[in-house]
């Protein structure tokens, strides 16, 4: 059979990944897929780049709209990332019969219900396991097989930054703005960092997850994002000490009102194995009720791994090219006429436990007052921790850190108690509030 034809938008470290990988496992992705996948087209401003990257054989271009033009092209992979350009070619790609692989969970976290729906009328596949934690084939476990089970939450560490940012303010002590730098020093993170440290990268990633686990619409918009930038080095030792590690999580929930969708960092016991997960390696736990909890482990990003899954993507397409669009598993794993039409949950009616740290005056009646405060708003509490005055501020010191974990509680039922605390005398700097998650 004659080779399904490639071409290539942007053959950057992703690109040239999936270039090489191809090329070096061309026999073994050709026994798995039935017939051969061959890049023949590459587009790239940088056309020296690409040249040198390629070789001989391969036709190299600057205009992408040539590779979509070509009649001899069957598969077009994207990897110019952005909502931009980007989302222009896809569709283009799309009208013309194209196929189209693409990693960019930002375009279609914001625009993939228009992409899906152009895709769907033309009867072509849009395949993007590499949108989400890099390597680790999620969207396939979560597409198909997990397809029997009803999905009750997912939460994932998938961002590898900020990942490796609070693993080295855990096990050095720093604060955040000094491992930023040296994350950017070592690659981790971008000169730009802003997607990641603000949760923007993790929110797209888990957007695309929950559109697939609970067969609704991707609602980017309507994601809670919150990042690591305010988070100090006392407050993940203090969870440390108390049995917790901090992570920025993107969860996502079947609730009675609808479906959570949020992006936030959270304290995750000790023992759960999502703590342990270190350095720029990302996981993600889909609890289901057949199956139960799995984990999903390994490099979210980097050249070979998320190439590894773009060819796996290309691999399923070689082997359904020529089916029946009707008899392919759909974009978001339920039928387009079957999505639901569940709410995203406001935050304020979201249910959780909360880690809550005041510095307070060292002076008696402070904790009776915080206390009881929480009690007449109907907020259990589950441990209290309070550091020695000293230890805080150093030797004469008159203030202190009253450390306080939550049972569940309705966060809008928070926010007015921290009202009311913040407005205390003896309370001195603004509360630092960190939701807990127990993944039980």
């Amino acid at each position: 059979m004659k080779p399904i034809q490639v071409g290539l938008l942007g053959i950057g470290t992703v690109g040239s990944g999936t270039f090489q990988v191809l090329r070096r496992n061309q026999e073994e992705i050709k026994r798995r897929a039935g017939r051969g996948i061959e890049i023949t087209m590459v587009a790239d401003l940088d056309t020296a780049r690409a040249k040198a990257v390629v070789g001989e054989g391969v036709q190299v271009v600057a205009d992408a709209r040539a590779v979509i033009a070509n009649p001899e092209i069957d598969i077009v992979v994207e990897l110019i990332g952005g909502y931009g350009i980007a989302r222009q070619l896809v569709l283009e790609a799309i009208a013309a019969g194209k196929h189209v692989v693409t990693a960019n969970k930002a375009l279609l976290a914001v625009h993939g219900t228009e992409i899906f729906a152009a895709a769907h009328a033309k009867g072509v596949m849009v395949a993007f396991e590499a949108a989400v934690a890099g390597g680790i084939p999620i969207i396939k476990a979560l597409r198909e097989g997990l397809t029997a089970n009803s999905i009750q939450w997912i939460a994932g560490i998938i961002n590898g930054t900020t990942n490796f940012i609070l693993s080295e303010m855990r096990d050095k002590g720093l604060d955040f703005a000094t491992v930023l730098k040296e994350a950017q020093r070592l690659g981790y993170a971008e000169a730009d960092p802003t997607f990641d440290i603000e949760g923007v990268d993790a929110a797209h990633k888990v957007t695309l997850m929950s559109a697939i686990a609970f067969g609704i619409p991707v609602q980017f918009d309507r994601a809670h994002v919150e990042g690591i930038t305010k988070l100090a080095a006392q407050d993940i030792k203090y969870a440390e000490q108390l049995g917790y590690r901090i992570k920025l999580l993107g969860v996502t929930r079947r609730v009675a009102q609808g479906v959570e969708l949020r992006v936030h960092p959270a304290l995750v016991p000790s023992k759960r194995l999502l703590a342990n997960v270190e350095g720029a390696m990302n996981a993600v736990v889909v609890h289901g009720d057949a199956v139960g909890t799995t984990l999903y482990y390994g490099k979210g990003a980097g050249s070979e791994p998320t190439a590894s899954a773009v060819i796996a993507d290309l691999v399923d397409i070689a082997r359904l090219h020529t089916a029946d669009a009707a008899h392919r598993v759909p974009h978001l794993a339920f039928h387009p006429d079957a999505m639901s039409d569940l709410k995203i949950v406001p935050m304020a009616e979201v249910v959780t436990s909360y880690y809550l740290r005041l510095r307070v005056a060292d002076e008696a009646g402070v904790l009776a007052k915080v206390t009881g405060l929480l009690a007449s708003a109907g907020i259990s509490i589950d441990a209290v921790l309070q550091r020695e005055a000293d230890e805080v501020g150093g030797e004469g010191s008159t203030q202190t850190d009253l450390i306080i974990l939550t049972h569940d509680t309705r966060e809008g039922t928070l926010d007015d108690a921290m009202a009311q605390l913040q407005a205390l005398p003896t309370v001195l700097a603004p509360i630092v509030r960190i939701r807990k998650e127990e993944l039980s």
